[in-house]
């Protein structure tokens, strides 16, 4: 395939005739000048744009005005923010893409742009936690309704109301990974002109397609899969029209959302082997989840690729791939039995994020599994992520802490 040149640019990241893989690894690459140029777009760093003239200055704010993402101030983003954004438009498909600080800022920026004063939003109740956050915190101050539902058995039609503007959802659920009927809920929702929005981290936006299974909008914590080395912070907005777009634009202007060309690099680089990253958690994951579910101590692992798992036919019609994060609840035993396991982890680091390439283990803090209907035991339950390490040492890790754990309960029977 021949290099885009600088005055032939070539739109890659809309061109769905190739395959996923090879429009992920070329859209956003530099164009060509004077017949070279780097494989990634550099960092770009500036906080003042300059212009040859004031026409030039004028011409680029009227662009700018009309929705196109050309910058006018640094906050704007250039080469290395563009890049990312085409390459992010690469995986998810979508009109525009927005970048943000942090994933949940990223979500924010979606709730307050898109819902006013006296407006009602249906959420998804195993969505991410820190949402009900923003509700308690800006959007009930705001008289904003968040009204919270089960996917799988409240009839979302019934809920919606003249004044609701938005479903909110999240496939997988971030603890217990509940799968949603999308195409469905999204029917139902836009049968009554209500968008949809969905949270799409856990599949780092390469296994699952929202805005191709009827989701408007489609939110990632890029600090997760897409960056993948546990060292940015970073959130994306994709929509699917220009009418969105222009909507959470304003917003996203009036909030000052920025990233730092640095962490737009790092996000850059990492996409550009995520496909890889993905399949190798996976493998990994599968086998821990399948070991789990021999260990006597466990009553349940939370998996959707397993064939146990209740939304296990959903992922299979829409889901290309599982990613690595698993849960799994205690078939009896305390928090502190709990707390024993994890803490004899020696190759887990204990953290409440994932998407690197380390594994990780987090206790589900009880309140919020209380949240999520879908939640039935009363059990500890603990989330892992999966990582790159090999899996024969992690579960070899896995089985002493089993062990840890089952001592500390014996030591409190006797």
């Amino acid at each position: 395939m021949s290099q885009p040149t600088s005055a032939t640019p070539y739109a890659i990241h809309r061109d769905r005739t190739i395959g996923d893989a090879t429009r992920l690894l070329h859209a956003g690459a530099p164009a060509l000048r004077e017949g070279s140029g780097p494989v990634n777009v550099p960092v770009v760093r500036t906080s003042t744009v300059r212009f040859e003239s004031v026409q030039a200055h004028e011409d680029h704010h009227h662009r700018r005005a009309a929705g196109e993402p050309v910058a006018t101030y640094g906050r704007h983003g250039l080469d290395t923010h563009r890049a990312l954004e085409e390459a992010i438009l690469g995986l998810e498909g979508g009109h525009r893409a927005f970048l943000a600080p942090s994933g949940l800022s990223a979500i924010a920026l979606v709730l307050v742009g898109l819902l006013s004063p006296g407006d009602h939003a249906l959420v998804a109740d195993s969505v991410y936690s820190p949402v009900r956050r923003v509700d308690r915190t800006l959007l009930q101050r705001l008289g904003i309704e968040l009204e919270y539902f089960s996917p799988a058995h409240d009839d979302l039609g019934s809920k919606i109301r003249a004044t609701t503007k938005l479903v909110y959802l999240e496939s997988p659920s971030s603890l217990l990974f509940e799968v949603l009927d999308l195409p469905r809920l999204a029917a139902l929702a836009h049968q009554h002109g209500v968008l949809v929005a969905t949270d799409n981290t856990w599949s780092g936006g390469w296994f699952y397609k929202p805005l191709a299974l009827g989701a408007d909008i489609s939110i990632q914590a890029a600090t997760k899969y897409i960056a993948g080395h546990s060292d940015v912070m970073q959130g994306v907005v994709v929509v699917d029209s220009p009418a969105l777009a222009e909507k959470i634009g304003l917003a996203y202007e009036a909030l000052g959302l920025s990233v730092s060309a640095d962490d737009a690099y790092l996000a850059l680089r990492g996409v550009r082997t995520l496909p890889i990253r993905l399949a190798q958690h996976q493998r990994h994951a599968t086998e821990i989840a399948e070991f789990l579910q021999t260990q006597a101590q466990v009553e349940r692992v939370f998996y959707p690729a397993l064939s146990t798992d209740p939304g296990h036919a959903l992922w299979q019609r829409d889901f290309t791939g599982a990613s690595g994060l698993v849960s799994f609840a205690f078939r009896d035993g305390d928090l502190a039995a709990a707390h024993a396991f994890v803490d004899a982890l020696r190759f887990f680091g204990i953290g409440a994020s994932w998407g690197g390439y380390e594994s990780l283990a987090l206790i589900a803090a009880p309140e919020r599994l209380n949240e999520h209907s879908y939640w039935q035991g009363t059990t500890p339950v603990v989330r892992l992520h999966i990582g790159l390490e090999d899996p024969a040492d992690l579960k070899a890790d896995l089985a002493q802490a089993f062990e840890a754990a089952a001592t500390r309960r014996e030591r409190v029977a006797a």
